[in-house]
């Protein structure tokens, strides 16, 4: 369905529904959403402010709400027009032809575009993991893998952010994906950004590869992922934030990347985007609000799996593994980095490792913190050293009386550390309390010389 066929077939519902025709402004909102134009930009274009163009949106939304029997917003208006193209499809007659999108559909040939449909699932799918890390263990992360699984082919989210301290696994459990639905794609790349390409490289080079699924090039990714189900991993996506800046603020000649994740979140096809990072891009947040093709995951620690780790290294003492799981939250790579040192150190046992203090042992662990700590703002360092002095999880409600930072500041500081995964949030009768990950707390106590 292209623009004039949305304004055709929703002049028709609001015609039905009212009496009345669609009018400039009604046309000019719907078009502008169409090309994934904001309400400013759509009040810049036609003349009118912000505040008016936003009031007329909410009564078109409400009208064809009415009309359709759905909820109908900003957000999914364009795929809820793309749905009802799809369903006008079951009327075409043998002979007739319709284009939806850059689909086109016959009468004589009935055959399903989504190739997740039963007629094509005996289709083996394109496959580049070349910039993929090599997957040489996984630990259960079921939980984890049946949430993502569930966004990506019952809620068909297009966007998924999955973010979390360097080595938590991130790449790990997205091969471990690739391995369980790739059957229900035609296309799947893995992108690396660590070597930072601009956003019109990365483009070109994912054309490239998509080009092999079709007859003729198309001319974006958008097209591509309208005409095939793809999915792409974009791997260290930190790289192209900055570093001294609050959480995912990109650098400044990778801006557009923000433009292009908001286009594949909130335009209508069939394809999923996944991105890895240290860090939550600033903007996920705000889509999150607004599209419900957006979602987020916090990778953490392991629970008891992390036991297989020490199976595996072979240590001792097994009644002591949950005490060792907990003080390095079940982090799979310090978790192996500990395992070696008490191997190393103390003969694989880790009652006595455990039994020389209760100091936090780093070790190889801090070159991982020195590089998070790197990464960090001027106001999120203040922070942190703040919350490093403190015994015990803290309320922000109340700025300290010492703080340089004003209140603003404070939490603005809490809110990029959380993003980073270097504060965590618990909930004590209530009320929220913030404390720093206890590994990271332990480096920045010894950097400042407080214990």
């Amino acid at each position: 369905m292209d623009i004039q066929e949305a304004f055709k077939w929703t002049d028709e519902k609001i015609l039905a529904k009212t009496g009345k025709h669609l009018d400039s402004l009604q046309k000019s909102i719907l078009e502008g959403v169409w090309q994934h134009q904001d309400y400013e930009e759509i009040a810049e274009n036609n003349q009118r402010s912000y505040d008016h163009v936003k009031k007329e949106a909410w009564k078109l939304w409400k009208l064809l709400s009415d009309a359709l029997g759905e909820d109908v917003k900003k957000s999914n208006v364009c795929s809820l027009l793309e749905k009802e193209g799809l369903a006008n499809f079951a009327n075409v007659g043998v002979g007739e032809c319709v284009q939806i999108g850059n689909i086109n559909l016959c009468g004589d040939n009935k055959r399903s575009p989504f190739p997740n449909s039963p007629q094509n699932k005996d289709r083996s799918p394109i496959i580049n993991l070349t910039d993929a890390p090599e997957l040489t263990s996984f630990y259960n992360r079921t939980s984890e893998l049946t949430t993502l699984k569930q966004w990506i082919l019952e809620a068909q989210t297009r966007l998924i952010t999955i973010y979390g301290l360097s080595e938590i696994g991130k790449s790990s459990i997205a091969l471990k994906l690739i391995e369980q639905i790739q059957t229900q794609f035609d296309c799947i790349i893995w992108q690396s950004l660590a070597n930072t390409p601009t956003l019109s490289t990365l483009q070109t080079q994912l054309k490239q590869f998509f080009s092999r699924s079709q007859p003729t090039p198309l001319p974006t990714i958008l097209d591509y992922f309208r005409s095939s189900r793809c999915l792409v991993i974009l791997d260290d996506l930190h790289n192209i934030f900055s570093s001294g800046q609050l959480a995912g603020e990109y650098l400044a000649e990778y801006k557009d990347y923000s433009k292009f994740f908001k286009q594949i979140a909130t335009s209508s096809h069939q394809s999923c985007l996944i991105l890895l990072s240290w860090e939550k891009p600033r903007e996920i947040a705000t889509l999150e609000g607004e599209n419900r093709s957006t979602r987020t995951l916090h990778l953490k620690g392991l629970g008891e799996q992390s036991e297989e780790i020490f199976k595996e290294q072979g240590l001792t003492d097994e009644e002591k593994w949950s005490e060792l799981i907990a003080l390095y939250q079940g982090h799979p790579s310090w978790l192996n980095i500990m395992a070696s040192i008490i191997l190393e150190l103390f003969d694989g046992k880790v009652a006595r490792f455990l039994a020389e203090g209760n100091d936090l042992y780093l070790g190889d662990i801090e070159p991982l913190l020195e590089s998070q700590l790197e990464r960090l703002s001027e106001s999120e360092k203040k922070v942190s050293h703040w919350l490093a002095s403190q015994d015990d999880p803290v309320d922000i409600s109340q700025a300290p009386a010492d703080s340089e930072l004003s209140r603003s500041h404070l939490w603005q500081a809490i809110q990029s550390l959380a993003r980073r995964a270097l504060v965590e949030k618990m909930q004590i009768e209530g009320r929220s309390f913030f404390f720093l990950n206890p590994a990271f707390k332990a480096y920045l106590q010894c950097k400042l010389n407080l214990i």
